[in-house]
């Protein structure tokens, strides 16, 4: 069963449950919030939207256009990407920002190598755009990843050997994780900011959307199979990973027990919006903020920092400015910027 459908339900609900995650989390609440797994649920929700996109175009017109989606990666994340790196750099230059930034921490950012300068280089950014490191790991996943799923389908490739094959990525990527962790005692943050440690994040999105995608697929499991086994599985086990503290552990499985956990999630939030559970995930308000989520995630970190800096208030009142400010900058540049680059990438669907 194939399907072109512009809204996915509950997907822009999803976004802003894993940006409120990183929010809060960043709002000196790392310790409560599990802000990492607020990056990972974004990452998985990447893989699943954009494989689809790419699953629609071949089945509606028989091939893909490389062309046309590198032209609307472009179009949809380098102009608030650059606009908001941009602005960060010369306010801190103005004085307005704390911190500082250097030419080659900067250039660490504009050519998409911010997890690899944050890993091993530490040159100065702008004060909030360190965040900038799990975008670095998107660019370079989608600058791989529509090339192999296209040879395949050249290769006539069945979706379930697919499937298997970008599942045997992602255990390779285990592997490796343990390798670094288990062999080389690498420091956490190779393996949490390092691409390629952390396709596989992105990789089991993409994998639900060829063999068990709820937008095109006809269900594999019943509702009552759904609501009453594979989600409370899906919850138990999600739920699990983080109560394991173990450091090893977070490094290395962690992120694959996750990236199956958050499966039977979207499936049933995707296929059953109209559950209580995941009603609240489609009000509007709630739907614009994961609408805005990119722009958000791009300047939350520096308004946060900024008014810790400069308002003397309790954390939790500090939080509020911030969100309201965030929210703010972030719905100016969704207008202004966001919308009018999302005519021009209409063009190349």
């Amino acid at each position: 069963m194939s399907s072109h459908r512009e809204h996915i339900p509950s997907l822009d609900g999803l976004r802003a449950v894993s940006i409120l995650l990183v929010f809060i989390s960043h709002c000196n609440l790392e310790n409560v919030v599990p802000g990492g797994l607020g990056v990972t649920l974004f990452f998985f929700l990447s893989g699943f939207l954009i494989t689809t996109l790419l699953r629609q175009e071949f089945e509606n017109h028989g091939r893909i256009s490389l062309r046309n989606f590198y032209l609307r990666r472009i179009f949809r994340i380098w102009p608030p990407f650059y606009l908001v790196l941009l602005a960060a750099a010369a306010l801190t230059l103005l004085g307005v920002l704390p911190g500082r930034i250097s030419i080659a921490g900067l250039a660490s950012q504009f050519l998409h190598f911010a997890n690899y300068n944050l890993i091993w280089l530490h040159n100065d950014i702008p004060v909030g755009t360190g965040v900038y490191w799990s975008l670095a790991i998107e660019e370079h996943f989608y600058l791989l990843f529509p090339m192999l799923y296209i040879w395949l389908l050249a290769r006539g490739v069945s979706t379930r050997r697919q499937a298997a094959i970008l599942a045997a990525i992602c255990g390779a990527i285990l592997v490796w994780r343990c390798l670094l962790v288990f062999g080389m005692h690498v420091p956490n943050a190779r393996t949490y900011y390092a691409s390629d440690t952390r396709f596989d994040n992105i990789l089991y999105g993409c994998i639900l959307a060829i063999a068990a995608n709820p937008v095109m697929d006809r269900p594999f499991i019943s509702e009552k199979w759904m609501k009453y086994l594979l989600l409370p599985a899906g919850f138990a086990l999600l739920l699990a990973t983080l109560l394991f503290r173990n450091a090893a552990f977070r490094e290395t499985l962690r992120y694959t027990l996750q990236g199956i956990a958050m499966s039977p999630i979207l499936i049933a939030a995707v296929r059953f919006p109209e559950w209580r559970l995941f009603r609240w995930l489609n009000y509007r308000w709630i739907s614009f903020l994961g609408v805005i989520s990119y722009s958000f995630y791009l300047v939350h970190q520096t308004v946060i920092v900024t008014v810790q800096e400069k308002i003397m208030l309790h954390p939790v009142f500090q939080g509020m400015i911030a969100f309201v400010v965030a929210i703010a900058i972030t719905t100016t540049l969704h207008f202004s910027v966001e919308k009018p680059f999302a005519k021009l990438r209409k063009r190349f669907r």
